[in-house]
């Protein structure tokens, strides 16, 4: 399929770019996008949270109560679960999240949901453009033109260009990420995917490396 390739400031250029339709044009498989995205926010937990459990806590071991006759439970020492500033009863403990996802099925996820976001209407192609020094105004000027009155927007380009990378930095609920990293979760966060004209190559490179013909 082809699409119209649009300037910064969001007039037609004249010229088309193709998206092919086995990345742009699937029946999107909502379980792989679930496990994707599962898998992209479990690998940024930390998993280091921990809390002591009774033998770390620092107290005395001498037992407070006798055994039996005092009319209530059985009590050993300060560090018990059951007492204020005792040790916690099978508390969280440091682990790691990630898990394991074939690249077959990240790949048909990412490729579902570019298609979910073409048949929004949520996809815009881009010249390939550059700036001479970073400037936070001028590129919300590029994005506003180029997002329309969607909120977020994710802008993916061919290379890296630090001046780019820097200029949208500061700009709230703008992304920008090199055509090769794209990935599941980030073409879901945004609400308009801006792509620039070559990077259109590469995420038909990367979208069809496994798929289906």
């Amino acid at each position: 399929m082809k699409t119209d390739v649009v300037n910064i400031q969001g007039t037609a250029s004249g010229r088309q770019a193709e998206l092919d339709d086995r990345v742009f044009g699937i029946e999107p498989n909502e379980h792989c996008i679930y496990l994707a995205v599962k898998q992209f926010l479990a690998n940024r937990r930390q998993g280091t949270h921990k809390a002591k459990e009774r033998s770390e806590i620092a107290g005395s071991t001498r037992k407070l109560f006798r055994q039996k006759g005092t009319g209530s439970a059985r009590r050993g020492d300060i560090k018990s679960p059951l007492l204020r500033g005792g040790g916690r009863i099978f508390g969280p403990k440091p682990r790691d999240y990630s898990f394991k996802l074939n690249k077959k099925v990240k790949a048909l996820a990412r490729n579902s949901a570019l298609s979910v976001k073409w048949a929004d209407g949520a996809i815009t192609v881009v010249e390939d453009f550059s700036m001479d020094k970073p400037s936070t105004k001028e590129m919300k000027r590029i994005i506003n033109a180029l997002k329309g009155d969607r909120k977020r927007a994710l802008l993916v380009v061919k290379e890296f260009d630090p001046v780019v990378f820097k200029s949208a930095a500061n700009l709230p609920g703008v992304e920008v990420i090199l055509a090769k990293d794209i990935n599941t979760y980030q073409i879901l966060k945004g609400d308009v995917l801006l792509l620039q004209e070559g990077a259109v190559a590469i995420i038909n490179e990367l979208g069809t490396k496994y798929a289906k013909n």
